[in-house]
């Protein structure tokens, strides 16, 4: 055999080995992005368990390349670099895309849930592919929910004033963003004051604010707990929608069979993120008591009339999208069923 034909015949064993190891690892990727800071317990707990239990349900058939920390966009831009095939599922964190999901902020009213997981299992009963917020806004919008968490609730803290009862709340400046968040500030008779989460430490030091409405999740990442005194406890000040999306396109793409691993992740998925969302929210709780904050329970009479004020913002929200032709009273009465019912489940257990 010359040395053309040994050549020639070295290639063809190398391309056919070449294609039978492709054709036995064929693994599709897709491009995942959010704006979450490396190590975030909601990307650590929720975002990494979905893709990896996708992968393994897939057999490898489906990877991910993730993109965290905004190294794709800012967290407003994310769902539509999903929608324009950027990337394959993007973050779609509610409270910055008012413009394009303002029927999906009903997660984060201060309704009548004090516990990650009642918030989110009603939530996602709504927006899920076929309910009532999906079908009035996501799939309009050409995109569908693969998987969600509502956070825990906001609470009142305090930097020096002793929280009692409802009055406490009086003639304080309180830090709040976003327009349900600072309605309940108001309706406490507090004022709200916009001001950027890392210069909160600052502006409680220095009196320019008396207190916060903040998850407890994020204080210790903005180093705010030495200025903090009291804080409310088994109260929803509001709270925060953490979704990820995929375009409908997109979707119809994927096989059968991936698009079913993909919603069987996202139901085991957003169970258990939930409950370790919930428990890490406790034992940030409880740091905050080590580093001297107390949690005051308010009186039963204050806590049902601030429950019945804040009711009205609901209410009042959705009567704004209802004149903007928007589903908002629909979309706000399933929540509203949503949550009695996933209340019911917990007391069923």
């Amino acid at each position: 055999m010359t040395r053309h034909l040994k050549n020639s015949f070295a290639a063809a064993v190398l391309c056919g080995i070449t294609t039978l190891v492709s054709g036995t690892a064929s693994a599709e990727t897709l491009r995942i992005a959010d704006s979450f800071p490396v190590g975030h317990y909601i990307a650590e707990n929720m975002t990494k368990a979905w893709m990896d239990r996708v992968t393994e349900l897939t057999n490898g058939e489906i990877d991910f390349e993730y993109y965290p920390a905004s190294q794709m966009g800012k967290s407003k831009d994310l769902m539509s670099l999903a929608q324009t095939g950027v990337v394959d599922i993007g973050y779609a964190g509610v409270s910055y895309l008012a413009d394009k999901l303002p029927l999906a902020a009903v997660g984060e009213l201060p309704e009548a849930f004090t516990r990650s997981c009642h918030g989110t299992n009603a939530y996602w009963s709504i927006a899920k592919p076929g309910g009532v917020l999906d079908q009035a806004e996501l799939a309009p919008q050409g995109v569908r929910m693969l998987f969600v968490m509502v956070l825990s609730p906001y609470q009142v803290i305090t930097a020096r004033k002793e929280i009692t009862g409802a009055d406490s709340f009086r003639g304080l400046k309180l830090r709040a963003t976003g327009g349900t968040k600072e309605m309940a500030v108001e309706l406490l008779g507090a004022t709200p004051i916009a001001i950027p989460a890392p210069e909160t430490r600052d502006a409680l030091s220095r009196g320019t604010i008396d207190g916060v409405l903040f998850p407890h999740s994020s204080v210790f990442p903005y180093g705010i707990e030495p200025e903090l005194k009291w804080g409310t406890q088994d109260m929803n000040f509001g709270s925060f929608v953490a979704s990820y999306v995929i375009s409908e396109d997109r979707w119809q793409q994927l096989s059968p069979e991936v698009q079913k691993a993909m919603t069987d992740a996202a139901e085991e998925v957003i169970l258990s993120s939930c409950a370790i969302g919930e428990e890490l929210d406790l034992q940030d709780k409880q740091r905050m008591v080590d580093a001297g904050v107390t949690f005051v329970s308010l009186p039963e009479a204050d806590k049902t009339k601030i429950e019945a004020d804040f009711a009205s913002i609901g209410d009042r929200w959705a009567a704004d999208l209802d004149a903007r032709g928007l589903a908002g009273t629909e979309v706000l009465t399933a929540f509203r069923e949503a949550l009695e019912k996933a209340a019911d489940g917990d007391a069923g257990q």
